[in-house]
């Protein structure tokens, strides 16, 4: 291959190319998370005057801190080693003149930017023609990833593309810098492999012994994917939402959307398909079961926007939400959901949602960072966070004991009722041990994905049937 001489300007697109990400989308996110209400329409106000000037307005609205956008390293080690070759290098754009000064003062390899300035949108052929008035007629070479820099590749003298593999690259391109099939990670922003969470749909029609009920089964069934697509689209707003925290953080930063994965509009078309086909599914279930899942959304909304950023209220909201998906199956089912099993969730799952803030804040360093980003909580607060954890966790013991020795609901269901005292040693020993995991750094930032993962937990899990079980067997048998 010919090297390219260093007196011919190297002119470099941003979005897609030098980013692995869009910054008028990650503009938009970004407003969205600061004011939800009224972007949108300020987003529509400002498109009547062109999109230079909605990606001005956006910028202004939604400030970046760009150097936590996900760079391609590839393209950013060719730069440096054409830049120490001599070679000008010019970062050439349709994002807003403001942001992409941002980045490559940050890259330090650029020598001049051309950009957007909120009244020419400089994509196409205006960018071609901004590159040619800024170089002269020396000629460029050139380095974009879509189908908006065709006409610049066929005007410059040596073109490189960045994006997947395809016929006829090596004839046409000099180089081709190779991105990841983005499917993949579309399939991990749904996170199918949080859908085991929604099982709690089913706890109310096993409780009740009614898992013979061929109609009440597969209603549940119906409600499971319904809740499982629903919170595939909450995943995925939740993420777009948290995409400077999650960068900040030392594993999320690993997530599809935070690490450029995965696109921005591409997250919002398959949020909107999972959700759209979880309602369309819990209305075929019922009208009831469609009103509380639509109460999970709006709470889960306020949660993502608002709530998660507040002390206590945060993990409050975090139990409830696993309680909702108990309360959603009861209805899905058309059985009663017991008062018992309504206040051992909420026990269960505060205690749970405190052992994951505790993980959050164990993780930081007090000097550096005191707080958590995004939360409403310092580091100093980890023993209250603990003691909270802890004392909810028995809490639901206390709960679960109560309910064994209440004669009239637990003699029903199970006529060797003495045998369920056996669930409250099993239950004690699962919640200390999680917390003394937790105290000791141990804990996934997840305790529900360490429970699926934890031999332990599922040992504890078939001893607590096999009790159920036998205090049913007269029912059962």
């Amino acid at each position: 291959m010919t090297t390219t001489p260093p007196t011919r300007p190297l002119c470099v697109d941003l979005d897609g190319t030098l980013l692995a990400t869009d910054t008028l989308w990650e503009s938009f996110a970004a407003a969205i998370r600061r004011r939800p209400l009224s972007t949108p329409f300020a987003c529509l106000g400002a498109l009547r005057h062109g999109r230079a000037a909605l990606k001005r307005m956006l910028a202004a609205r939604g400030p970046l801190r760009t150097e936590l956008l996900p760079r391609r390293d590839e393209v950013v080690d060719f730069l440096r080693a054409e830049k120490a070759a001599g070679r000008t290098i010019i970062l050439a754009t349709a994002a807003d003149a403001s942001i992409a000064r941002a980045v490559a003062s940050e890259v330090g390899v650029f020598d001049d930017v051309i950009a957007s300035d909120g009244a020419t949108n400089l994509k196409g052929s205006r960018k071609l023609e901004a590159i040619r008035a800024r170089v002269g007629d020396g000629g460029f070479d050139y380095i974009g990833d879509g189908a908006a820099d065709e006409p610049i590749w066929s005007a410059s003298t040596t073109a490189y593309r960045v994006g997947r593999p395809r016929a006829g690259d090596a004839t046409r391109f000099a180089r081709v810098f190779p991105t990841p099939a983005r499917g993949t990670a579309l399939l991990r922003a749904i996170r199918p492999h949080q859908w085991v969470k929604n099982i709690l749909v089913f706890v109310p029609l096993l409780l009740a012994h009614e898992w013979r009920d061929a109609d009440r089964v597969f209603a549940g069934l119906l409600g499971f994917l319904a809740v499982s697509l629903c919170a595939s689209s909450v995943y995925v707003v939740n993420d777009l939402a948290d995409l400077e925290p999650d960068r900040l953080h030392a594993t999320k930063r690993r997530r599809p959307f935070a690490s450029g994965a995965a696109s921005i509009p591409a997250g919002l078309f398959v949020a909107g398909l999972a959700l759209s086909a979880g309602l369309l599914l819990a209305w075929t279930v019922s009208a009831p079961f469609l009103a509380v899942l639509a109460l999970y959304l709006v709470l889960t909304t306020a949660y993502t926007f608002d709530i998660k950023r507040r002390l206590l209220l945060d993990v409050v909201t975090l139990a409830a939400l696993y309680t909702i998906r108990v309360i959603a199956g009861g209805v899905a089912t058309s059985v009663d959901v017991s008062p018992w099993l309504l206040a051992f969730s909420m026990f269960v799952f505060f205690s749970l949602a405190l052992a994951k803030r505790y993980t959050e804040l164990s993780g930081l360093d007090a000097a550096s960072a005191p707080t958590v980003s995004g939360r409403g909580y310092r580091t100093d607060d980890l023993q209250t966070v603990s003691q909270m954890g802890v004392g909810s966790g028995l809490l639901a013991v206390l709960v679960l004991s109560l309910y064994v020795s209440e004669a009239d609901t637990a003699a029903a269901l199970y006529p060797s009722r003495d045998l369920l005292w056996l669930l409250c040693p099993l239950m004690l020993y699962w919640i200390c041990r999680l917390w003394f995991i937790t105290r000791r750094g141990e804990m996934h930032d997840d305790p529900i994905v360490f429970a699926l993962r934890d031999p332990v937990s599922y040992a504890t899990a078939v001893l607590a049937v096999v009790v159920v079980m036998a205090s049913a067997s007269s029912l059962v048998g």
